[in-house]
This record gives C-alpha cells, structure tokens and sequence, in this order.
C-alpha cells in the first residue's frame, strides 16, 4: 500500500477513534468523575491543540498556539465539534498531496521557540501516533473510571484492527470456507 492510501485509512481511523473517545468521555458523570472527566477532555485538548499546530506546519503557515494546550478547558461538545472539523480537514488535505509533497522537509519552529524540521510523512505520521497515545491515556482513565461502582460507561474499542473491520465489514469474510 502506498503512502496515500494508508493516510487516509490512517486519518478514517483517528476520527473514528476520536469521535468514539469523546462520546465515552461524556457519558462520565461529571459529578461522579469530575477529575477523570476533566483529565481526559484536557488530554483530548491537547491532541485537538497538537493537530493544529501541525495543519499550520503542513500548510506553511505560523503555528496558531503558543503551547501544547490551551490555558482554559473546552466544553465537551465544542471540543468534539473541533476534533471533527479538524478530522476532516486532514481527510480532505491528503489527496492534494503528491509523493514528492509528503517527501518534502518543511522549516517550523516548535512551541518553545527552537527550530525544527519534518517532511510532511513525518509529520502526518507523528500526528496520527501522537493522537493514538493520548487516547490511550484517556483509554486508561475511563477504565478506571468504569471500576466504580454506579458507573455506566460504553467503552470505546480504539484499536486500528477494530476499525478496519467495521469500515470493511467483508474483511470478515476473507478465509471463510466457502
């Protein structure tokens, strides 16, 4: 599989992931699990700040954010509404990119201050994998989370297998006898 083609299953993957995440984080009782809740929406943040950062990189353009998060928390809903506007953004960047584009190393400066500079794989790349650890920690709070007891919580599935079988579902059927 060539690059494009595994960035755009790679960024299907991530919004999914996203959206499935931040669904599980507000069915948390904010009462119940107010520092769980509020962790992970400012994890979730922080990936939401990251990918911009790295749009404006991707585009040439000065960085939108002066840290690695933002001073204030977002509400849920408008964080989720963010992630997905910038979920699509991502989806709808890479087909404009040619194979010499994703190759190309771009000049940036990182949020404190120093010099730094990445191809547009790499930056694509650490964009999906730096999103994937932060779930992971939020993975981790809700899991906590769902130990005590009164909790109800529908746990996201964020593993690339899971989403590869629910956007193909007839991969379930290759190596089934006939």
């Amino acid at each position: 599989m060539s690059a494009l083609p595994l960035y755009a299953q790679m960024f299907r993957y991530q919004a999914w992931a996203n959206a499935d995440m931040l669904r599980a984080l507000g069915e948390l009782e904010p009462a119940l699990h107010q520092d769980q809740r509020h962790l992970g929406i400012r994890l979730m943040n922080h990936c939401l700040v990251i990918n911009q950062i790295f749009q404006a990189h991707l585009q040439r353009q000065p960085s939108p954010h002066s840290a690695v998060n933002t001073k204030d928390t977002p509400a849920l809903d408008a964080l989720r509404a963010a992630h997905a506007t910038l979920d699509q953004w991502y989806l709808d960047y890479l087909p404009s990119l040619s194979a010499e584009a994703l190759a190309e190393r771009l000049p940036f400066r990182f949020t404190d201050g120093e010099a730094g500079y990445m191809s547009r794989n790499e930056m694509l790349a650490h964009v999906v994998t730096h999103n994937t650890y932060h779930r992971g920690e939020v993975g981790m709070l809700l899991k906590q989370a769902s130990a005590v007891p009164g909790t109800t919580l529908t746990m996201p599935w964020d593993t690339y297998a899971v989403f590869l079988h629910q956007d193909e579902p007839a991969r379930r059927q290759q190596g089934q006898p006939g």
